[in-house]
């Protein structure tokens, strides 16, 4: 905000200037002390708030009033953490779906494109946030890709890349800092991120799901100030007493606050270093429960105040990345974010207003979006050395009869993997899946290089019994994934896909059943939002056709190539496992 546009807010308090807009008879959401403040008005000047309480001295003749009897006048809401790319909307289009829902702010980590089209398709994303109406600021994606021996992305994000874009308007730090165990041992090219955002002034956010004490307390020594993967009370406890931004994370999928919320409603612990933020989150979820007000209205459910679950999505978000002076709460200088909500527990706002502007009311846009197009390099990003065959998801081996293998087994609901094991069948050399345990196939195709590198496994947890799904969004590196009980129906996904440029598809007998197509960077829809959930409604309806009933299985499904979170996983490279950071081989000795 610049010295000019201050003094005149300071001017207009005095009452030398009269406010552009004035909103009367409203009930103030004070984060900072944490009160219901009554009747009191707020003036707004230059697109920011220049007075509270009786601002009749700042009424002029061309003063808009607007009225908000009996409604919470309330701070725009701010994600801390969060991933565009996987509502599987352009930026655009998430705005339209998120703003009216009360989202004012959101600092995006563009780490899926990244893996794709490295810092070149970050400044797509990043540039196309810069002409909406929703403030988007960006933290530099840290780790592309994800691992530097466990698997082969579409691009490499280097540290003089990083130390660049940090320097762009509206970065605000480094996404999280995935690569944990190259933190903690002093890994050369991680440390160079560290110490090239920390010289900017600028914030080192994280993500470290291990449970040693010791891992965790080098990890922060380090200086990375905040996790969005804690997940059980305990964990979050430890971390708000090493002085860590604790951000609870309520996705589509990974659902956090329940078990979190007690450290809150009864360990009592400050939350002015906690964060709610989304993380993940799906267009149906977006469509039918809303962005980051879900969260909020999910928190006040499990126990927490109203107002301290709107403080936690408000001003806690803007103090930890330092925006706290212009953003995150209703007080003079600030810029006049904010909504007006009839019911704090639902969280559903009327009215939403940006810069001192309103943008949604009364159930529509009061303004026009800015058209963005992406170059047509973004929708060129599914690169393989050719058609595939089924037989080119068998696995080969020496063993006659039977063989034991090592199994990647899905959890519901978690982001993370179950290594086990089972006996499989071998028929004509090659390893056999078994419906009957719920184990079939599964391989990762590298979709950037031309390289023809494939590598089979099995995987367990997804109950499919027919069929076969593939999708090129596979966290972080976003290969080619397939999966099925079927290998002619696993190479007819593969190359409709391959055709299609990407996305999300489900096939039984060598027909499409269902399908999301995902055109840019084989990871977003150049589509509105309504088209797409309903893509997604049908794809999930498809998924279930084939056996599976789990929650968000695509979601589930895209995380299983993602070698960063234990247990164990698959990569272009083969199988890895997380826990020792090495790849691993298929077959296990037999006893």
């Amino acid at each position: 905000m610049s010295m000019d546009i201050r003094k005149k807010i300071a001017s207009a308090a005095l009452g030398n200037l009269k406010a552009d807009v004035i909103i009367t008879n409203g009930i103030l959401v004070n984060v900072h002390s944490k009160e219901l403040l009554y009747q009191k008005e707020i003036a707004i000047n230059e697109g920011c708030i220049s007075f509270i309480g009786d601002c009749s001295h700042l009424r002029g003749d061309e003063t808009i009033v607007l009225d908000a009897t009996n409604r919470y006048i309330t701070p725009g809401l701010m994600d801390g953490h969060m991933h565009v790319e996987s509502t599987m909307l352009t930026v655009t289009e998430f705005a339209k779906a998120a703003i009216k829902k009360g989202t004012t702010s959101i600092f995006m980590d563009p780490h899926e494109i990244a893996n794709v089209f490295g810092l070149e398709g970050v400044h797509w994303m990043h540039e196309e946030g810069q002409q909406l109406p929703l403030r988007v600021f960006t933290t530099v994606p840290s780790c592309v890709p994800a691992t530097d021996n466990l698997e082969d992305a579409g691009a490499e994000l280097l540290p003089e890349e990083i130390e660049e874009a940090l320097q762009w308007k509206n970065v605000a730090g480094l996404g999280e800092v995935m690569n944990f165990p190259g933190v903690v041992h002093g890994e050369q090219k991680m440390m160079k991120e560290i110490d090239a955002t920390i010289k900017a002034g600028k914030t080192v956010t994280g993500h470290i799901p291990s449970k040693d004490p010791g891992l965790l307390q080098a990890y922060i020594a380090s200086g990375i100030t905040s996790c969005h993967e804690t997940v059980t009370r305990e964990q979050a406890i430890e971390k708000v007493r090493l002085g860590m931004h604790l951000m609870i994370r309520e996705g589509s999928a990974w659902q956090d606050v329940k078990q979190l919320a007690p450290v809150i409603t009864k360990d009592k612990l400050p939350t002015e270093n906690m964060s709610l933020i989304t993380d993940d989150v799906y267009p149906q979820t977006l469509e039918a429960e809303g962005h980051l007000n879900y969260v909020v209205r999910k928190a006040i459910q499990e126990g927490i105040d109203p107002v301290t679950a709107i403080q936690l999505a408000t001003i806690n978000a803007a103090n930890y990345f330092g925006y706290g002076n212009n953003l995150g709460s209703l007080v003079p200088g600030k810029y006049a974010d904010l909504l007006l909500i009839d019911d704090l527990e639902k969280m559903e706002p009327s009215t939403v207003m940006i810069n001192g502007e309103v943008i949604y009311d009364e159930g529509k846009y009061q303004i026009d979006f800015p058209a963005y197009s992406y170059p047509e390099k973004a929708k060129q990003s599914v690169k393989v050395k050719g058609p595939l065959q089924p037989d080119d998801f068998l696995v080969k081996t020496n063993r006659e009869d039977i063989t034991k293998v090592n199994i990647i087994h899905a959890l519901e609901n978690n982001a993370r993997t179950k290594q086990s094991s089972a006996v499989l069948s071998v028929e004509n050399g090659r390893i056999q899946p078994d419906i009957d345990q719920d184990i079939i196939h599964l391989s990762c195709i590298d979709r950037h290089h031309q390289s023809g590198a494939i590598s089979n496994a099995f995987v367990s947890g997804f109950g499919i019994k027919k069929g076969a799904v593939a999708s090129t969004v596979a966290h972080d590196s976003h290969n080619l994934l397939v999966m099925g009980s079927d290998i002619k129906d696993m190479a007819y996904a593969a190359n409709e896909l391959i055709n299609r440029g990407g996305g999300m598809i489900v096939v039984e007998n060598q027909k499409v059943i269902a399908e999301v197509p995902l055109p840019i960077a084989g990871l977003m829809s150049d589509q509105p939002v309504e088209k797409v959930t309903k893509q997604v409604q049908e794809l999930e309806r498809a998924w279930a056709h084939l056996g599976c009933n789990l929650h968000a299985p695509f979601m589930t499904f895209s995380l299983i190539a993602l070698p960063v979170i234990p247990s164990l996983r698959i990569t272009n490279r083969g199988l890895a496992d997380v826990d020792t950071f090495s790849l691993i081989p298929l077959e296990l000795e037999m006893e």
